[in-house]
């Protein structure tokens, strides 16, 4: 069985780090930084986990970015999303689920073209 391995894209990382500054002081990104860590560990454990992007909805800025054919979708709390890819590492029998962002709901409506109601 192949391991799986869990990366953050540098933009994820950098919310990341915002949530960790934030959490001691805020209850709402403390459960955002919760809800990442149950993810990433479901991620670990089936790394289909996520709800599947359809291809033509994948964003071309991922595409060309990190050269993607595969995007998932996972629903934290407060209306954010994290979105990732699984590719195969090119060095040892892995499967590598690359972490693209964290992003709030008003981001994620405006990067899939979503409209306001």
């Amino acid at each position: 069985m192949k391991s799986i391995n869990v990366v953050l894209s540098p933009e994820a990382e950098e919310v990341y780090n915002y949530l960790n500054k934030e959490s001691p002081n805020s209850k709402i990104e403390r459960g955002i930084l919760k809800a990442i860590g149950k993810k990433v560990e479901l991620i670990k454990a089936n790394p289909h986990y996520g709800n599947p992007v359809a291809k033509k909805l994948i964003p071309e800025d991922y595409k060309h970015k990190y050269g993607i054919n595969n995007l998932f979708r996972v629903e934290l709390p407060n209306r954010w999303r994290m979105l990732y890819s699984l590719t195969d590492s090119e060095t040892k029998i892995e499967i590598i689920a690359f972490v693209l962002d964290i992003i709030n709901h008003p981001v994620y409506n405006k990067k899939f073209g979503y409209k306001k109601r």
